[in-house]
């Protein structure tokens, strides 16, 4: 049965949390005290310093020898479970799409633990579920938003070259008659882009995301630290 003292821990818990993003909410709402170039600015702090720093704080505590592998499996098998559903409905269904399947992905399954998950979690069942939730978000910004970036950025980097493609035609047909302009138009739809060309867009792209370092330091700190 759940207790005064329970809903204080969580109130407790999730107070200075949900405070600051209401004030934050409406500040730029309802008091319009931040203009739209300034929230651009504190987004981008956040996602190159704040959140970066953030994540390493709760990585480097983590011990990578004393792990539920248990718990990561089955978070493993879940998400799995998911991209095939979203992978059938793409396929198969006529309002289905890969775009709005990898949306829904990150939506159902990459929620920010770190932040919402851990205070909540603490306040109602104590420091053995903050940690399998550590775990969890751990290995979610190692692998799983990795992964999401990979297809994301293998998405646009097609759309890119797609569209290089298609200029430079446009300019070497310039000259040409009506029917060797239509034969090209016909050429260029049939040819796609190189793998090396998108895989070299991908791998500069997640080279310079900070979340990604933050996590994999935060892994070889962990184990440094604890073995």
């Amino acid at each position: 049965m759940i207790g005064i003292k329970d809903i204080y821990n969580v109130i407790s818990s999730t107070f200075p949390l949900y405070v600051p993003l209401f004030l934050g909410y409406g500040s730029v709402r309802w008091w319009k005290i931040f203009t739209p170039e300034q929230c651009i600015a504190i987004n981008k702090l956040v996602a190159y310093f704040t959140l970066p720093f953030f994540t390493f704080e709760f990585a480097s505590h983590v011990d990578p020898f004393a792990m539920n592998y248990q718990v990561i499996a089955a978070d493993v098998l879940s998400k799995v479970i998911i991209v095939v559903i979203l992978a059938f409905w793409a396929k198969c269904s006529s309002k289905g799409s890969y775009s709005w399947s990898i949306t829904s992905f990150s939506l159902i399954t990459l929620t920010n633990s770190l932040v919402v998950g851990v205070p909540m979690l603490h306040g109602m069942y104590g420091m053995m579920a903050e940690d399998l939730v550590v775990q969890l978000s751990v290995f979610q910004a190692i692998v799983w938003l990795t992964v999401l970036l990979f297809v994301l950025e293998v998405r646009k980097a097609r759309s890119s070259v797609l569209s290089v493609m298609a200029s430079s035609k446009d300019s070497q047909v310039v000259s040409v008659d009506v029917e060797k302009e239509a034969q090209g138009t016909e050429s260029l739809s049939s040819e796609k882009p190189s793998i090396c060309a998108i895989l070299r867009v991908v791998f500069l792209k997640l080279a310079i995301n900070p979340n990604s370092y933050a996590s994999i330091v935060g892994v070889i700190w962990a184990s440094l630290s604890n073995r």
